[in-house]
C-alpha cells in the first residue's frame, strides 16, 4: 500500500473547530465560575450562620444574666413585702402581749408594796383602759388606787420614793422603727 492508498479525509473546517472549542471553553469557564460562586455563597452562608449563632448565644447569656438580677430583685421585694405584712399583722398582737405583761408586772409590784404597808393612796397616771386592766389584776388594795388620765401609752405609779413605769411606749417606738 502506498501513500495514496488512504482514504481522503475531508478538509478540516477551522471555523467550526474554533466555534466548538469556544463553546467548550465557555462551558468549562461557566461551570468553573458557577462552582466558585456556589462555594463562595456557601462560605458566606456558613459565616452568617456562625455570626447568628454567636449573637444568639450572647443574647441568651445577657437575657439569662438580666433575668437572674431581676429574679433576685423580685425575691428581695417579695421578702420585704411579706416581712412588712407579717410585722404589721403581728404588731398589734405583740403590743397587746407586751401591754398585758407590763400590767401584770406592775400589778405584782404594787401588791407587794401594798402588802408591805408602804403604800397609802397610790396615784396611777396613764390611759383609763390600762388603769382598769391594772385594777382588775390587783387582788387586794385596789381601793387605794387613784387614776389621773394622761395621754401617754405608759402607766406610771409613785409608791413612796419609788416610781414604777411600764415601758409600753418605748417598746411601741422600737417596733415602729423596725417596721419602717
Amino acid at each position: 500500500m502506498g501513500l495514496n492508498d488512504f482514504p481522503d479525509e475531508p478538509p478540516a473546517d477551522i471555523e467550526a473547530e474554533r466555534q466548538q472549542a469556544y463553546a467548550e471553553g465557555q462551558e468549562a469557564a461557566t461551570r468553573g465560575l458557577s462552582e466558585t460562586h456556589e462555594a463562595e455563597i456557601e462560605a458566606m452562608a456558613e459565616a452568617h450562620r456562625g455570626e447568628l449563632d454567636a449573637l444568639k448565644q450572647k443574647h441568651e447569656a445577657e437575657v439569662a444574666a438580666l433575668m437572674a438580677v431581676k429574679f433576685r430583685e423580685i425575691a428581695a421585694e417579695v421578702a420585704r413585702a411579706v416581712s412588712d405584712g407579717a410585722a404589721t399583722a403581728i404588731a398589734p398582737v405583740l403590743s397587746e402581749s407586751v401591754a398585758q405583761a407590763s400590767i401584770a408586772n406592775l400589778a405584782r409590784l404594787l401588791e407587794e408594796a401594798i402588802l408591805e404597808g408602804a403604800a397609802g393612796p397610790i396615784t396611777v397616771k396613764g390611759p383609763a383602759a390600762l388603769f382598769e386592766r391594772l385594777q382588775s389584776e390587783i387582788a387586794s388594795g385596789s381601793g387605794l388606787l387613784r387614776h389621773v388620765e394622761a395621754d401617754d401609752l405608759d402607766l406610771s405609779v409613785d409608791v413612796g420614793e419609788a416610781a414604777l413605769v411600764t415601758r409600753i411606749s418605748a417598746w411601741t417606738a422600737s417596733l415602729k422603727k423596725v417596721l419602717e
